[in-house]
């Protein structure tokens, strides 16, 4: 089992950057692909970005790329998500979701087993 806990969301202005953080305690990180997922009000979660295990293979949506970029410590026990240029559509509780079963660029959120609690970003314009 492994628990994540997010951190680094706030309010930024459109443009800006912020970069979240997951940190994850527990068994073995690099045993898990991790990923990035977001929801905005009134809409379904959905896929951002995801990290292979050993953080060499990163996939992402067609929303985040070029603007996003995701990497992984595993010394550490943290994945970053590094966001750049952001946008007002970018508003969103982000969450990360780890699984050790699933293959790396898997982009459903219900194959994740583990998430953290999520962390507000908001873009203002």
């Amino acid at each position: 089992q492994v628990q994540l806990v997010e951190s680094g969301g706030g309010l930024v202005q459109a443009g800006g950057s912020l970069r979240l953080s997951c940190a994850a305690s527990g068994r073995t990180f690099n045993e898990y692909i991790v990923g990035w997922f977001r929801q905005a009000p009134g809409k379904e979660r959905e896929f951002v970005s995801t990290i292979s295990k050993s953080g060499r293979t990163t996939y992402y949506s067609d929303y985040v790329k070029g603007r996003f970029t995701i990497s992984r410590d595993n010394t550490g026990n943290t994945v970053y998500l590094q966001m750049n240029s952001l946008k007002p559509e970018d508003t969103a509780v982000y969450y990360c979701a780890a699984d050790g079963s699933q293959p790396a660029g898997n982009r459903k959120s219900e194959d994740y087993d583990y998430w953290g609690q999520g962390t507000q970003v908001t873009v203002s314009s």
